[in-house]
């Protein structure tokens, strides 16, 4: 008797888009109704023990490389799977949303790589969700163009030759799409169903184009996850009868519980590892959530006096570097965040020489590639990277054996010569409002100040906020970080955004909701895992 087909899944309280049904099929949703009935359940076990595991933490301050995967790290014979050609070169890669103009532009900047967001440059929306997997169909079959209403200008692809990769990036295991749900109401993961959709329709399109289903995979917090992730790719690839070993993936080590266990994530997913990529907001706000209890010791300054040149950053980057290069994998540097001014020539002058300084100390170290959020950074990140690598596609021969890291120097904040200071206060609430605000309308990426900001960003800053109020930390001026002070500070910037926009404009936003949410999850006693996760409920549509 042969299996019964999967449940099918129910699209809940989202309005019809135009063209859903080529995106919303019915194989494509038996597929990920397929994913879901056989890997939601081992899903929800690893974020059960993720809670485990951060309750350990809470009691002991500390971490340390796994002693039961110590043979995997001894042993030198392994390798990851060689990259595929499309891959081989990323010494620049762009990211961004898959709205329209975006993926013509991200695919048009001379970029080696376009990060193709569904995660934290994208607010889940059901019109982000569907449009954006329509956008990158219509990408693949040459079929997609943009005219800007305002400027009448239009957008349209370059030839294929002169298009950056695309490395998809879906949701985290932690969000669920509840506009997706299972015969019983059960939401199906975000990460299932951005993966699902992007795979089904492109996966075989892809490799008759030279390329392939390529993934950048967010939040993992262990190898069991990557091991999970690994069985996905298993089970799509025969699924839909795609050779073995057609994914690519590269790990965002962007929790601290994963930078103790980043040569155990590659041999996990070893047949289909590209790499792993060194953040910093997400980083710091794990460092934060995990060891919040941890005392003055752990207690971060503000997130700007945070640099890659931090000893504990340089320790996650060094080995990360050092990591990847022995297993045969590209190490992907941070993000420059920096959106060029229109208006002021000199704000670009200093800004192009921190992200060159950026790029420049990268390279140097062994990164074969680097990020940017916007067209104009991708020439000065070119020439860093292109200085050090000339005609070759990476640096992977350099093994950094100089490197080495102890497991204290991770998480060693205290050697940074830095302090909390009111300034810092104040963008954290600034930031953390502005960019909270933008999300509640759909917009996951959204220039702040002349930064790129994305979800991480409003991460950090209401985690600092809570962490500065619990530990009683005193500022530069000499006042304690209380949540009346932050109450203060908030009520402040809302007053300060409706002068700046107008009573019209004030009003047909989101800012109360935006300052509201901001102080529950910066001055509640019980720390929300993720601040998505409470936005998420008040996101329409």
């Amino acid at each position: 008797m042969s299996a019964p087909a999967p449940s099918p899944l129910a699209i809940v309280d989202a309005e019809p888009l135009p063209r859903q049904e080529e995106v919303l099929s019915e194989t494509a949703l038996a597929f990920v109704a397929a994913l879901h009935r056989r890997f939601t359940p081992r899903r929800d076990e690893l974020l059960t023990r993720r809670a485990e595991r951060r309750a350990e933490i809470a009691r002991t301050s500390t971490l340390d490389f796994l002693p039961e995967t110590a043979a995997i790290r001894a042993d030198d014979s392994w390798q990851v799977a060689p990259a595929p050609p499309a891959l081989e070169d990323r010494r620049v890669e762009i990211t961004g949303p898959t709205d329209r103009k975006m993926t013509i532009n991200a695919l048009n900047s001379g970029a080696k790589v376009w990060l193709a967001d569904f995660e934290d440059a994208s607010a889940p929306t059901w019109e982000n969700v569907v449009t954006g997997q329509l956008n990158l169909i219509d990408a693949y079959t040459r079929a997609i163009d943009f005219t800007d209403e305002r400027t009448g200008r239009t957008y349209a692809l370059r030839p294929n030759e002169e298009l950056a990769t695309v490395v998809m990036r879906p949701r985290g295991w932690h969000l669920d799409e509840r506009h997706l749900t299972d015969a019983d109401g059960t939401p199906v993961p975000g990460a299932l169903v951005d993966f699902g959709l992007y795979f089904f329709h492109n996966a075989k399109r892809l490799l008759d184009l030279g390329k392939g289903p390529y993934f950048y995979l967010p939040k993992t917090e262990s190898h069991l996850e990557a091991r999970l992730w690994n069985d996905v790719f298993v089970f799509a690839q025969d699924y839909l009868g795609v050779p073995q070993g057609s994914v690519r993936a590269t790990v965002l080590i962007e929790t601290i519980t994963a930078a103790y266990e980043m040569e155990e994530i590659l041999f996990e997913l070893r047949d289909h590892a590209s790499g792993l990529n060194a953040g910093r907001w997400d980083y710091l706000f794990s460092i934060v959530k995990n060891f919040r209890d941890g005392g003055p010791a752990f207690v971060l300054p503000d997130r700007n006096a945070v640099t890659m040149t931090a000893p504990f950053m340089r320790a996650y980057t060094e080995l990360l570097v050092r990591t990847c290069h022995k297993r045969g994998a590209h190490a992907i540097g941070g993000m420059a965040a920096f959106i060029p001014s229109r208006r002021d020539e000199e704000v670009n002058k200093v800004a192009f020489e921190k992200v060159k300084a950026d790029k420049d100390r990268e390279a140097n170290d062994g990164f074969d590639g680097s990020w940017v959020a916007h067209p104009d950074l991708v020439p000065i990140a070119m020439e860093s990277f292109d200085r050090v690598l000339g005609d070759r596609p990476n640096q992977k021969d350099r093994l950094r054996e100089d490197v080495d890291v102890k497991a204290e120097d991770l998480i060693a904040i205290d050697s940074l010569d830095a302090r909390p200071t009111y300034a810092g206060l104040v963008n954290a609430v600034q930031v953390g409002i502005r960019y909270i605000e933008a999300w509640l309308r759909g917009l996951g990426a959204v220039a702040i100040f002349n930064l790129m900001e994305d979800a991480a960003t409003a991460e950090i800053s209401r985690s600092q906020i809570w962490q500065w109020i619990n530990a009683g930390v005193v500022l530069d001026n000499g006042e304690r970080v209380t949540a009346e002070l932050a109450r203060e500070v908030a009520a402040e910037e809302l007053a300060n955004v409706r002068a700046e926009i107008g009573e019209e404009a004030f009003a047909a936003g989101n800012w109360q909701q935006a300052h509201d949410l901001l102080l529950k999850v910066a001055l509640d006693e019980d720390y929300a895992d993720f601040l998505t996760l409470p936005a998420y409920q008040q996101l329409k549509g």
